[in-house]
């Protein structure tokens, strides 16, 4: 409720900004007040409303001890047995700051029963005249009774005191205040009187007493000599100034108690201003304030108080106290009205003229007349009157037998003249009898009537800025406390490094052989291979052949030149820095740039370069030039790399009409690039890069030489077109004869079998190596036999083409897959437009495998199925596709949506009933003086996270969740998500703490500028509003609270547990995340701790941890019962591809479904992490069974382990802690009719255990949903994973009823239409037609090249089983994997037909 200043005040707005306002805090009330119209806000006091004598011996016991001596009865003494004691840091006394020096804080400040008795100098002075009263009364009641206690002479003494001082009030100094007007007899005490302090004479009717206030106060002794006093800047003046005597430390004119009787002695000589409406400037304009703002304005400060308290009007208030009511602001005071009509015109403008709206003070101030009016007067009596009935302990109470009558009676006749005598050095003649009035003839007049212009001026109101100082250092710790996370990213780093550097010296001691490096031949140097790389250390010679070979350290030759071809060589060599470079220039290649170790071993290089005396056909051209335009004149390696990639995709463009754009237009460059261009030759290496295949294959010897019709061993421009023509726009035909004439070099027309052998030879090796020797053999061998070609010497290319005549549609779309190629994809045909899963109808009198024929032989049905759906009937509009894309991810995800909804809801909920409560309820904890935004925030995303971080951890409860998964919620609750939940309320939590925490930024900056009342109102618990303005700083707020010290600890840790647990750093140390996120017991304890000290509110996170922590707890004792038991490993295999096979005892009472997984860890390996692996074994098995593939760390020293010189060392095998079993989507494959498994890599895992499952249920005849289980195995070569071939094989023998359809994918080789598969595809169905099995993997499954395309595969199965519902798509392996999985789910679930439902894990 700060009060605006009007623009141009001259004392608090000299500058005319007009944005000023002056501090006022609210008063203390009572928090269950004030919450409705019925129930209106009560203010509180913080001493008694009796007179008492509190403002004495203080409000409270405590208060009243740390006054007393405790010897004599006596209250203790400061510096003179006269004056109190000082400031000591007791902090009970009000210690507001001096607004003239800006002083603050206890020293200094006389410690006495009233709180407020240093406001200035005369209360002060008050204040030690009725402490010295007591020691009076001590001391003679000692006298008299010397063998009372201390504490029955305390008692008395205050006893007496406490008496005088309610007779001198009410019967001595109110009739004067008053005018006479006196209380009615005492009646006794009255019980049922309230005698608590009215509003009105609290905020209104006792402040009528500032217009008595003068500016200054005199100073005299007992001879009525009045002193100078000392001002602030050493001058002097004749009376002590008011404004400059608040909250005094240094008090220059009163320093011992001599000092404090003339200060009596002067102010009962001095004559206060009159009782009307004028106030003094000293309180008008220059009342103290806080810090912040020094002055302020007493009189508008009593004004606001009293809208405070909510006072009635000066009209309602005559009508209560049933005085005549007025009519016009005249009427208020018609003595003023006549006297100052203008001021009440003023008032009543103020008003708009509206009597009934004048507030009660100011009409009080209006109607007074030489005294309080009757308004004023009234309210004062009777609550004087009341105090006094009400007060059980009133001396003149004879019923509570305090005093007898005749000690009433000598109560009654002490004057506060005989307390001043009896406690000052004055007699008795040097005051009048009256002290509260001075007459003509009373001792000491005063020299004037004290005026401000006669005293010295008070200090102007300064400014404060509380938080100077502090806002580098605040600044400074907000940047660091940001960069926590950066700090724990960088130790991340550091750990992923260090866990790196450890694994690749682990695999290079695994890998460690006998073998020596065979020593570097010919001269040492180091290859120039552009200015972006660095030099490569290589070795070069020069053999008998006029070959220049190049060879890296280890000896392996890199290039190869041949000199002799060559009529003339040209070398340049450099001429500064060490002349140590040299330059060999390559026709038709990229030049040689050498660096030697000095001139020397260049001079012996260049020797060897030197022809034979007898070969005079070429010729060396040697030309020195500076090193940096030698490298400009090189042609690099990268440089000649982007020659060849113009040349071949201009070549592109003239084959395939490329648009100029697209292939690289060369018009807009130099001519010299433009002539290198197209006049570029290919080395048969280039050639080969090109092509994606090995330098040294039959069958890029074959076509090289075939293309080079010039024989000069490089291929011109338009020598690789004519090749690229053929390949690219050829006929079958076309294209099967110039295969055939590749090794057709004589061009007789036909090759012998040898020959012929040789080709498919050539054409099966440029497949990256996807058959071993012994099946190429074998593949040949079937290609030879299925059309009869065994018995046959001489093969021509007629017989050559009959045995593609199956295979025109894959020679017509085959093409050479060269590079620069992929850059053109809208000119390459789709594959997924012809690749058949299940034979299309009118292909199917053409298949005459034994599979097919196996089906026939058993009834089975084969559908008449079409690859290329029927788009008619899934034509729709945009709008009701997406229409349809929402309802199906809607039915799809309808669980995940639900879940997160209930959660979120609840955490908006929470958040919002916080933020509702502090911004529109909480107006009783004093909020909305200080940070209203920061509060609400920070206590909003508190609530949240009080909801988030509990409940986080049911979705870890891995052994409740498996248990579940068997139940009826299983229906209702996505627990296959439960990681994907606890990452997403991890990350929600952890941007509410950040939001939390940026609220107590603001919060800390906020109560550091703020006023310590406004702290003591909004925390009670922490600190007194003592009247110390100055608040803490901000490091206090952060390093000496509970709540500070735990938050920095907790951002701290959140800041090492979110780094170490995204996904990079995890899959680099998993024993680090392991171990960051074991502090999450840190976490809890941190939070609880934080929380607990309940600055704002009582503790509630507790109540939220509570009962999701008993359920971890129980989640956690079933793991510990389980983690204690030693498994003993019954049998260990290492498989090729760094698999590792494990088959260990079963537990007692283990039991598990097809597709689970389980956690294990090996304390041999100097840890107890757990790791998780999926059971590759059967629930029917009496073993369990595990295929761990080593790609990191532990995995690599776990197959180690199982080595067989580690376990002749060990002399048996490791045993293993297992947990589990755990459920997840995969074992949901048996709820549905048809179930497609996709497994890429090692992800094979879960659908071994799936398949063999399957298969035993089927043998024994068990019900089971599933009916038809397509596997599809995802694999770079079928050589990585081979025992999965060997359980797919026993599986195809145990599938009699052929539940199960298996289909191979090989990515290793390129896509079935590029060229260097056709051949490969060509083979493997030969094969398959002659053994009815696998050329690549001996099962009985279709083999397949390149990459599966899902969307084909899903279109069939909707032909296949067009009565199935729904399908259940199961995946695993890297996300490349699932995330196209589940682009075909989506883009399938986009049609009104069967729903694919899609569960995967990624790895």
């Amino acid at each position: 409720m700060n009060i605006p200043i009007p623009k141009g005040d001259p004392v608090f707005d000299p500058l005319s900004t007009g944005k000023v306002l002056l501090p006022f805090q609210r008063g203390l009330w009572d928090k269950e007040s004030g919450q409705s119209p019925s129930n209106p806000r009560t203010q509180v006091n913080l001493v008694t409303a009796w007179i008492d004598g509190s403002s004495i011996y203080g409000p409270s016991t405590s208060w009243s001890d740390s006054l007393r001596s405790f010897s004599g009865g006596l209250m203790t003494s400061g510096r003179e047995w006269n004056m109190p004691s000082e400031g000591g840091g007791r902090n009970l006394m009000w210690s507001a700051a001096d607004p003239s020096t800006g002083e603050h804080g206890a020293q200094g400040l006389y410690e006495l029963g009233n709180a407020w008795a240093n406001e200035n100098m005369f209360t002060a002075a008050e204040g030690i005249i009725w402490f010295r009263y007591h020691n009076y009364l001590a001391s003679k009641l000692h006298q008299e009774h010397p063998e009372w206690s201390d504490e029955e002479l305390f008692q008395n003494a205050r006893k007496a005191v406490v008496a005088t001082f309610q007779s001198i009030a009410v019967y001595e100094w109110l009739p004067g205040y008053l005018r006479d007007k006196t209380l009615p007899p005492y009646p006794g005490y009255q019980k049922f009187v309230d005698p608590g302090i009215s509003p009105e004479f609290q905020a209104a009717a006792i402040r009528f007493g500032i217009t008595l206030a003068p500016p200054g106060v005199y100073m005299r002794n007992k001879t009525c000599h009045f002193r100078e006093i000392i001002n602030i800047d050493g001058s002097l003046s004749p009376a002590m100034r008011l404004c400059n005597s608040f909250w005094k430390r240094q008090r220059p004119n009163v320093r011992g108690g001599q000092d404090i009787d003339d200060l009596i002695m002067g102010m009962s000589s001095q004559i206060a201003e009159r009782e009307d409406n004028v106030v003094v400037e000293d309180l008008r304009d220059f009342m103290y304030g806080p810090l912040r703002f020094t002055r302020s304005d007493l009189v508008a400060l009593t004004i606001q108080r009293g809208r405070d308290f909510g006072l009635p009007t000066y009209a309602e208030v005559r009508q209560a106290l049933d005085l005549p009511p007025v009519k016009t602001f005249e009427d208020v005071n018609p003595e003023l009205n006549s006297t100052n009509p203008q001021l009440l015109r003023d008032i009543a403008e103020l008003y708009h003229g509206d009597v009934s709206k004048l507030e009660l003070f100011p009409g009080g101030l209006m109607e007074s007349v030489d005294g309080p009016g009757p308004v004023f007067s009234a309210v004062i009596l009777d609550q004087f009157e009341r105090v006094r009935n009400g007060d059980r302990f009133w001396f003149e109470n004879r019923q509570n037998g305090l005093f007898t009558d005749d000690e009433i009676r000598t109560i009654r006749n002490v004057t506060f003249h005989d307390v001043l005598v009896a406690v000052t050095s004055a007699e008795a003649s040097d005051f009048q009898s009256n002290v509260f009035f001075w007459k003509d003839g009373d001792p000491c007049p005063q020299p004037a009537q004290v005026n401000a212009s006669m005293l010295h001026p008070c200090t102007n109101a300064t400014k404060l800025n509380y938080f100077d100082g502090s806002k580098a250092g605040f600044g400074i710790f907000i940047v660091v406390l940001f960069l926590f996370p950066v700090v724990s990213f960088l130790v991340a780093c550091m750990v992923a490094y260090l866990r790196k550097y450890k694994y690749r010296k682990f695999q290079r001691r695994r890998k460690a052989v006998d073998r020596t490096e065979e020593p570097a031949v010919g001269i040492k140097a180091n290859e120039w291979q552009g200015p972006k790389h660095p030099l490569h250390p290589v070795s070069v010679e020069v053999d008998e052949k006029r070959r220049l070979q190049v060879f890296d350290r280890a000896g392996a030759a890199v290039r190869c030149l041949s000199l002799g071809s060559q009529g003339q060589l040209d070398l340049l060599l450099s001429s500064d820095r060490h002349r140590k470079a040299l330059l060999l220039k390559v026709p038709k290649e990229y030049d040689l740039v050498l660096f030697f170790d000095d001139e020397s071993k260049r001079t012996e290089f260049v020797k060897h370069l030197q022809p034979d005396v007898t070969d005079t056909r070429q010729k060396i051209r040697v030309k020195e030039m500076r090193e940096k335009e030698l490298l400009k004149e090189a042609l690099s390696r990268e440089q000649r790399a982007q020659i060849v990639e113009t040349f071949i995709r201009q070549a592109f463009s003239k084959v395939l009409e490329i648009d100029k754009r697209d292939a690289g237009d060369i018009s807009g460059v130099s001519r010299k690039k433009a002539r290198q261009v197209l006049q570029c030759e290919l080395t048969a290496a280039e050639f080969a890069d090109a092509l994606g295949l090995k330098p040294d294959s039959l069958f890029v010897d074959s076509m090289f030489t075939l293309a080079d019709k010039d024989a000069n061993g490089y291929l011109a421009f338009q020598e690789f077109l004519d090749v690229m023509v053929i390949f690219m726009k050829g006929s079958p035909e076309e294209k099967s004869k110039l295969m055939f004439s590749m090794h057709d070099i004589g061009g007789r027309g036909f090759l012998s079998k040898e020959e012929f052998a040789t080709m498919l030879r050539s054409f099966i090796e440029i497949s990256n190596g996807a058959l071993s020797k012994s099946q190429a053999e074998d593949g040949i061998t079937a290609m030879l036999q299925a059309p009869g070609f065994e018995d046959k010497d001489k093969i021509t290319w007629q017989d050559f083409h009959f045995l593609l005549r199956d295979h025109d549609k894959e020679l017509q779309f085959a093409q050479l897959n060269v590079k620069g190629m992929e850059k053109q994809g809208k000119k390459r045909p789709s594959r997924d437009q012809r690749v058949s899963f299940i034979c299309p109808a009118d292909s199917s009198n053409k298949t005459d495998g034994q599979d097919l024929r196996r089906r026939k032989k058993l009834g089975l049905h084969v559908p008449n199925v079409y690859v290329k759906p029927k788009r008619e009937q899934y034509v729709r509009s945009p709008v009701q596709q997406r229409i349809q894309h929402f309802k199906r991810f809607v039915e799809n995800y309808r669980r995940h949506i639900v879940c997160f909804i209930v959660v979120y809801a609840i955490t908006a909920g929470v958040t919002l009933e916080r933020c509702y409560y502090y911004a529109l309820q909480a107006d009783a904890t004093g909020i909305s003086e200080t940070s209203m935004v920061g509060v609400i925030v920070s206590r909003g995303s508190a609530a949240a996270i009080s909801f988030l971080f509990p409940y986080m951890l049911l979705t870890v409860c891995r052994n409740l969740i498996t248990l579940c998964r068997e139940t009826f919620l299983n229906r209702y609750i996505p627990f296959d998500a439960a990681i994907d939940f606890h990452r997403s309320m991890a990350m929600a939590a952890i941007i509410l703490s950040v939001v939390h925490s940026l609220g107590h930024v603001v919060n800390i900056y906020i109560f550091s500028v703020s006023d310590r009342s406004i702290l003591a109102c909004l925390f009670p618990k922490v600190f007194a509003n003592n009247g110390s303005e100055l608040p803490l700083k901000w490091s206090w707020w952060f390093f000496q609270t509970v709540p500070g010290m735990t938050g920095v600890l907790l951002l701290f840790v959140f800041a090492f547990m979110y780094v170490f647990a995204s996904h990079y750093f995890r899959h680099i140390s998993f024993r680090g995340f392991w171990i960051t996120h074991y502090l999450y017991v840190v976490v809890y304890i941190l939070t609880v701790i934080h929380g607990s000290f309940a600055l704002l509110q009582e503790p509630r996170f507790f109540i939220f941890l509570i009962p999701p922590a008993l359920l971890f707890l129980l989640d956690k004792l079933i793991s510990l019962s389980r983690k204690k038991v030693e498994i003993p490993v019954v049998r260990a295999e290492l498989l090729p591809s760094g698999v590792t096979h494990l088959e260990f005892k079963r537990p007692q009472g283990f039991v598990y479904r097809s597709g689970q997984w389980v956690r294990i860890a090996c304390l041999m390996l100097g840890t107890d992490e757990y790791h998780p692996f999926t059971l590759t074994s059967a629930p029917h098995e009496e073993t369990l069974s595990l295929h761990i593939r080593a790609v990191g760390p532990w995995t690599s020293r776990l197959r180690e382990l199982y080595t067989e010189e580690s376990l002749l060392e060990l002399g048996a095998y490791p045993k293993l802690y297992l947990d589990g079993p755990f459920g997840e989507g995969h074992q949901e494959w048996i709820d549905f009719e048809a179930s497609v498994l996709v497994g890429g890599g090692i992800g094979v895992t879960p659908f071994v255990s799936i398949l063999k499952d399957l298969v035993f249920k089927s043998s024994v005849k068990s019900k089971i949903q599933c009916q038809k289980v397509y596997f599809i195995w995802v694999t770079r070569t079928q050589r990585q994973f081979e025992w999965v071939s060997d359980i797919i094989r026993e599986v195809e023998e145990m599938d009699t009823q052929e539940l199960v359809s298996v289909h191979t994918y090989i990515t290793q080789v390129a896509e079935k239409f590029d060229l260097r598969t056709t051949m490969l595809y060509v083979c493997e169905r030969h094969f398959q037609k002659v053994w009815n099995r696998s050329l690549f993997t001996g099962l009985r499954s279709v083999t397949h090249f390149g990459r599966p395309p899902f969307v084909s595969f899903f279109n069939s199965l909707q032909e296949v089983h067009p009565e199935v519902g729904k399908i259940g798509v199961f995946s695993c392996g890297p996300p490349g994997l699932t995330k196209n999985v589940e682009k075909a789910c989506q883009q399938m679930n986009k049609r009104d037909q069967t729903h694919f439902m899609h569960h995967y894990e990624n790895f």
